[in-house]
């Protein structure tokens, strides 16, 4: 259980594949993908306060304090449930902006579970992924706290076992803008529905999309899949991180060492479940 002052991680995901199906009225995306955590994360801290005031006390540089998903979700939260206590929040930042990792949506969820229990609020898990849906349509999953088979707008969820694997990460120098990719005229959004045990065949309708608006994604997985092979070399979510998956920690790092100097990479190993387990 967590309790004040610790060190609290926010994971990061991975896309194994994504699909976009179809479009819902309000404009909504319908998805398919699956989601893997992965031991990569940014770490928040939560410390009491007296005056009922919710403060992020480590703003991050050209992010207004407003648009701070863990700082929104704390505000959500006691907004719903009526909770009388403040909070300060520290946040230190090691998933990048804009690397379709999940970062946001991941300081949020940890958000809601941690102070769902040192509030005493009192929520189901339903009850937080519902409030987590509103924030965004990632933060449901790491509410879970499984790797899980995604559908509708990311928000239903079966848990998939997935067995044990290294991942090596690439990150262009770019930040990708979700919306821009999302409101692209030529995306594909009629991809045939697929069933879970499937997935391996998917693809990520988002890469073309994102890899013609930053050609450095198209420059680092091209030279990724030159490597691992064609359909190996993935992008997660709208990007900007690409990765490959290798089965286990020598050949990840055999893999590393290739990576042209300069270039920004991580070797990050897959979790079988969210590392908060309470």
């Amino acid at each position: 259980m967590p309790a004040w002052g610790e060190p609290l991680p926010a994971p990061a995901k991975l896309n194994l594949f994504l699909h976009v199906t179809g479009r819902r009225p309000d404009g909504y995306h319908l998805l398919q993908t699956l989601f893997r955590f992965i031991n990569f994360a940014d770490t928040l801290i939560f410390s009491p306060r007296e005056d009922g005031a919710i403060v992020l006390e480590t703003p991050l540089p050209n992010v207004p304090a407003e648009k701070n998903l863990a700082l929104r979700a704390a505000r959500l939260l006691q907004e719903k449930t009526g909770a009388q206590g403040g909070i300060s929040i520290w946040l230190e930042k090691q998933l990048p902006t804009g690397g379709g990792l999940g970062g946001g949506s991941s300081d949020a969820a940890t958000t809601l579970m941690a102070l769902n229990h040192l509030w005493q609020t009192g929520l189901s898990c339903q009850e937080l992924q519902a409030l987590g849906l509103s924030l965004g349509a990632d933060v449901p999953v790491f509410i879970l706290g499984e790797n899980a088979f995604a559908e509708g707008v990311g928000e239903q969820l079966t848990p998939v076992a997935l067995p044990p694997a290294w991942y090596l990460l690439l990150f262009p120098p770019v930040e990708a803008d979700t919306a821009a990719v999302f409101r692209a005229p030529e995306l594909c959004r009629n991809t045939p529905p697929i069933q879970a045990m499937n997935w391996k065949s998917g693809r990520n309708d988002l890469e073309p999309v994102a890899t013609a608006l930053y050609p450095a994604i198209a420059e680092y997985l091209a030279w990724l899949r030159l490597r691992v092979g064609e359909d190996k070399g993935r992008m997660s979510g709208s990007g900007a991180t690409v990765f490959a998956e290798c089965p286990d920690e020598a050949s990840v790092r055999a893999l590393a060492a290739e990576v042209p100097s300069g270039w920004k990479w991580r070797i990050a190993r897959g979790l079988s479940r969210h590392p908060l387990t309470f």
